[in-house]
C-alpha cells in the first residue's frame, strides 16, 4: 500500500504548536474573568473576593438575581436599553449605507476632500464636544428625553468609514450596468449595494448594538428621569458612598450579556467575513 504522504496543511510543526499554545493561552485569559463573573453572580458580597477563589458557590444564591429585577425597576432599564440600542442600530445602518454608497460608487466635485474632512472628526475625543452637545440637545428640549441618546447616534463617521470600504469591493460594472438598464441610483443602492453589504452591515450592527447596550457615560449626562434611564444606570445603582453590592452587579452584568451574545452568535458568520474583507480596498 502506497503511503498517502500528507500535505504541508496537515503536517504539525513546531510553530503550529506554539500558535496553538499562544491561542490557548488568549482563550484562558478571555474565558476566566466570564466563569469568575458567573460564580460571583451567585455568591454573597462578602464571598466575592475571598482567595482562593471558590468557583461553585456554597451555597448558591439564586436570589442575587431575583433582588436585581425587583429591587430596582431592572426591567424597565432593560427594555429602554434594548429600545436605544435597535433604533440607533437600524438607524446607523441606513444613514451610514447611504453616505458609504454616495463617498464610493458616486461621483461629485470635492468627494474625496470631503471624505477626509468627514474622517477628520473621528479625531476629536468625545469628551471634547460633551458640552456643547449638552447644551445643543437641551435648547432643543431633548434633555431628558430619549431623543437626545437617539438622534445624536444615528450618523456615525467609523459607519461611513466601514462600509464606505466594504463597498469599493463591490464592482462598479455592477452599478454602471444598473444604470445602463435604466435603474436609478436609489433602485440600485437597494437592489444591488446592500444584498451584497451584508458582512459589512453585520460587522457595523454588532459594533453599534454593543457601544450602545454598554454606553454609560451619555445617559447618566443626558437622562435624569427612572423612565427613560438605561440597564448601565441601573446597574451603578448598586453602588453607593460606603457600600457596593459585588454579587447583585454580578448577577445583572450575567444578564445584560445576554443579548449581547445572541447578537454575536447570530452574525458571526458575516461578522468575520466582514472583518477579512473591510479595508482591503481603497
Amino acid at each position: 500500500m502506497k503511503q498517502i504522504k500528507k500535505s504541508k496543511k496537515d503536517r504539525i510543526t513546531p510553530g503550529k504548536v506554539l500558535l496553538f499554545l499562544v491561542l490557548a493561552l488568549l482563550v484562558v485569559v478571555m474565558v476566566v474573568p466570564f466563569l469568575w463573573m458567573i460564580s460571583a453572580s451567585f455568591k454573597n458580597n462578602n464571598e466575592v473576593f475571598l482567595y482562593p477563589i471558590r468557583w461553585i458557590p456554597d451555597p448558591i444564591r439564586i436570589k442575587n438575581y431575583y433582588r436585581v429585577w425587583t429591587e430596582i425597576p431592572f426591567p424597565r432599564y432593560y427594555l429602554n436599553t434594548l429600545i436605544y440600542s435597535v433604533i440607533v442600530t437600524f438607524g446607523q445602518c441606513a444613514t451610514c449605507s447611504m453616505a458609504g454608497y454616495a463617498f464610493a460608487k458616486l461621483r461629485f466635485p470635492g468627494r474625496d476632500l470631503i471624505f477626509m474632512l468627514f474622517l477628520g472628526t473621528m479625531m476629536v475625543p468625545w469628551h471634547a464636544i460633551m458640552i456643547p452637545q449638552f447644551m445643543i440637545n437641551k435648547a432643543l428640549g431633548f434633555y431628558n428625553h430619549p431623543e437626545s441618546i437617539i438622534i445624536m447616534n444615528l450618523f456615525s463617521a467609523f459607519g461611513v468609514f466601514l462600509l464606505k470600504q466594504f463597498m469599493l469591493g463591490i464592482p462598479s460594472d455592477l452599478v454602471e450596468a444598473a444604470r445602463i438598464d435604466g435603474c436609478g441610483e436609489f433602485r440600485g443602492y437597494f437592489k444591488i449595494i446592500l444584498p451584497l453589504c451584508k458582512p459589512g452591515l453585520a460587522t457595523l450592527i454588532v459594533f453599534t448594538f454593543t457601544f450602545m447596550w454598554n454606553d454609560y457615560l451619555a445617559p447618566m449626562i443626558y437622562l435624569d428621569n427612572d423612565r427613560y434611564k438605561t440597564i448601565q444606570l441601573g446597574l451603578a445603582s448598586f453602588r453607593s458612598l460606603y457600600m457596593t453590592d459585588y454579587g447583585l452587579i454580578m448577577a445583572g452584568t450575567v444578564c445584560s450579556l445576554i443579548p449581547i451574545l445572541i447578537i454575536y452568535c447570530s452574525a458571526q458568520k458575516y461578522l468575520i467575513e466582514g472583518i477579512a474583507h473591510t479595508g482591503l480596498k481603497g
